[in-house]
Protein backbone atom coordinates (compact mmCIF):
# COMPACT_ATOMS: atom_id res chain seq x y z
CA UNK A 1 0.00 0.00 0.00
CA UNK A 2 1.47 3.34 -1.03
CA UNK A 3 -1.47 5.45 0.18
CA UNK A 4 -0.14 7.62 3.00
CA UNK A 5 -3.49 9.01 4.17
CA UNK A 6 -3.11 7.11 7.46
CA UNK A 7 -0.01 9.22 8.24
CA UNK A 8 -1.12 12.62 7.01
CA UNK A 9 -3.87 15.01 8.08
CA UNK A 10 -5.17 17.37 5.39
CA UNK A 11 -4.14 20.36 7.52
CA UNK A 12 -0.58 19.01 7.69
CA UNK A 13 0.17 19.85 4.05
CA UNK A 14 1.65 23.17 2.92
CA UNK A 15 2.48 24.28 -0.62
CA UNK A 16 4.97 27.10 -1.02
CA UNK A 17 6.36 27.49 2.50
CA UNK A 18 9.04 30.18 2.76
CA UNK A 19 12.02 29.25 4.95
CA UNK A 20 15.67 30.20 4.75
CA UNK A 21 17.30 27.25 6.50
CA UNK A 22 16.73 23.97 8.34
CA UNK A 23 16.30 25.61 11.74
CA UNK A 24 13.44 27.78 10.50
CA UNK A 25 11.99 24.82 8.60
CA UNK A 26 11.96 22.73 11.79
CA UNK A 27 10.26 25.58 13.67
CA UNK A 28 7.63 25.82 10.93
CA UNK A 29 7.15 22.04 10.93
CA UNK A 30 6.70 22.21 14.70
CA UNK A 31 3.98 24.81 14.25
CA UNK A 32 2.34 22.67 11.60
CA UNK A 33 2.40 19.64 13.92
CA UNK A 34 0.90 21.77 16.69
CA UNK A 35 -1.98 22.95 14.49
CA UNK A 36 -2.65 19.57 12.85
CA UNK A 37 -2.05 17.19 15.78
CA UNK A 38 -2.00 19.29 18.96
CA UNK A 39 1.70 18.65 19.58
CA UNK A 40 4.10 21.08 21.27
CA UNK A 41 5.73 23.04 18.42
CA UNK A 42 8.93 23.74 20.34
CA UNK A 43 9.45 20.10 21.33
CA UNK A 44 8.83 18.93 17.75
CA UNK A 45 11.39 21.42 16.40
CA UNK A 46 13.92 20.39 19.07
CA UNK A 47 13.50 16.66 18.37
CA UNK A 48 13.86 17.19 14.62
CA UNK A 49 17.03 19.24 15.16
CA UNK A 50 18.41 16.62 17.58
CA UNK A 51 17.84 13.86 15.01
CA UNK A 52 19.41 15.96 12.25
CA UNK A 53 22.62 16.29 14.30
CA UNK A 54 23.10 12.52 13.83
CA UNK A 55 23.17 12.97 10.04
CA UNK A 56 21.19 14.71 7.35
CA UNK A 57 17.75 13.36 6.56
CA UNK A 58 18.10 14.79 3.04
CA UNK A 59 18.33 11.66 0.90
CA UNK A 60 18.82 13.22 -2.51
CA UNK A 61 16.85 14.51 -5.43
CA UNK A 62 15.72 17.59 -3.51
CA UNK A 63 13.90 15.50 -0.90
CA UNK A 64 14.23 15.23 2.88
CA UNK A 65 12.41 13.14 5.45
CA UNK A 66 13.14 14.71 8.84
CA UNK A 67 11.84 12.47 11.58
CA UNK A 68 11.74 12.16 15.34
CA UNK A 69 10.18 10.20 18.18
CA UNK A 70 7.98 11.93 20.72
CA UNK A 71 6.45 11.01 24.05
CA UNK A 72 2.68 11.01 24.09
CA UNK A 73 2.02 10.11 20.46
CA UNK A 74 -0.36 7.21 19.88
CA UNK A 75 0.73 6.47 16.29
CA UNK A 76 2.98 7.76 13.51
CA UNK A 77 1.90 11.09 12.01
CA UNK A 78 3.33 13.17 9.22
CA UNK A 79 3.39 16.51 7.48
CA UNK A 80 4.36 17.42 3.94
CA UNK A 81 5.79 20.75 2.84
CA UNK A 82 6.79 21.96 -0.60
CA UNK A 83 9.19 24.84 -0.10
CA UNK A 84 8.86 28.04 -2.15
CA UNK A 85 12.65 28.05 -2.59
CA UNK A 86 15.00 25.06 -2.06
CA UNK A 87 17.28 25.21 0.98
CA UNK A 88 20.67 23.69 1.76
CA UNK A 89 20.10 20.49 3.71
CA UNK A 90 23.39 18.59 3.72
CA UNK A 91 21.80 15.96 1.50
CA UNK A 92 23.86 13.03 0.26
CA UNK A 93 23.87 14.40 -3.30
CA UNK A 94 24.56 17.96 -2.03
CA UNK A 95 21.46 19.27 -3.85
CA UNK A 96 19.17 21.70 -2.03
CA UNK A 97 15.83 20.38 -0.76
CA UNK A 98 12.35 21.55 -1.75
CA UNK A 99 10.17 18.56 -0.83
CA UNK A 100 9.96 17.70 2.88
CA UNK A 101 7.97 14.91 4.50
CA UNK A 102 8.21 15.01 8.31
CA UNK A 103 7.47 11.87 10.30
CA UNK A 104 6.80 11.83 14.04
CA UNK A 105 6.54 8.52 15.88
CA UNK A 106 5.82 7.34 19.41
CA UNK A 107 8.99 6.67 21.41
CA UNK A 108 8.42 2.90 21.49
CA UNK A 109 7.47 2.55 17.83
CA UNK A 110 10.64 0.98 16.42
CA UNK A 111 9.17 -1.21 13.67
CA UNK A 112 6.22 1.10 12.97
CA UNK A 113 8.63 4.05 12.61
CA UNK A 114 10.91 2.17 10.22
CA UNK A 115 7.97 0.93 8.13
CA UNK A 116 6.60 4.46 7.82
CA UNK A 117 10.03 5.80 6.81
CA UNK A 118 10.33 3.06 4.19
CA UNK A 119 6.85 3.80 2.78
CA UNK A 120 7.50 7.53 2.51
CA UNK A 121 10.98 7.01 1.07
CA UNK A 122 9.73 4.55 -1.53
CA UNK A 123 7.03 6.96 -2.66
CA UNK A 124 9.24 10.05 -2.82
CA UNK A 125 12.04 8.24 -4.68
CA UNK A 126 9.64 7.89 -7.62
CA UNK A 127 10.88 10.76 -9.80
CA UNK A 128 7.62 11.07 -11.73
CA UNK A 129 5.68 11.32 -8.47
CA UNK A 130 8.09 13.91 -7.06
CA UNK A 131 7.63 15.93 -10.25
CA UNK A 132 3.85 15.83 -9.74
CA UNK A 133 4.29 17.08 -6.18
CA UNK A 134 6.45 19.93 -7.45
CA UNK A 135 3.87 20.82 -10.09
CA UNK A 136 0.76 20.55 -7.93
CA UNK A 137 -0.99 23.91 -7.70
CA UNK A 138 -2.26 23.81 -4.12
CA UNK A 139 -2.04 22.02 -0.81
CA UNK A 140 -5.33 20.28 -1.72
CA UNK A 141 -3.75 18.92 -4.90
CA UNK A 142 -0.67 17.77 -2.98
CA UNK A 143 -2.80 16.08 -0.33
CA UNK A 144 -4.83 14.31 -3.02
CA UNK A 145 -1.64 13.02 -4.63
CA UNK A 146 -0.20 11.72 -1.37
CA UNK A 147 -3.43 10.36 0.09
CA UNK A 148 -4.68 8.78 -3.12
CA UNK A 149 -1.56 7.66 -4.91
CA UNK A 150 -3.41 4.99 -6.91
CA UNK A 151 -5.15 7.80 -8.80
CA UNK A 152 -1.86 8.83 -10.40
CA UNK A 153 -1.79 5.56 -12.35
CA UNK A 154 -5.22 6.29 -13.83
CA UNK A 155 -4.34 9.83 -14.87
Amino acid sequence: MTDLSDLLAHEAVVAGMNVGNRKILFQQLGGLAERAYGLDAKIVAERLADREKLGSTGFGGGIAIPHAKLDGLKHVVGAFVRLAQPIEFGAVDELPVDLVFMLLSPVGAGAEHLKALARVSRLLRDRAFAAKLRGAGSHDAIFALIAGVEARDAA
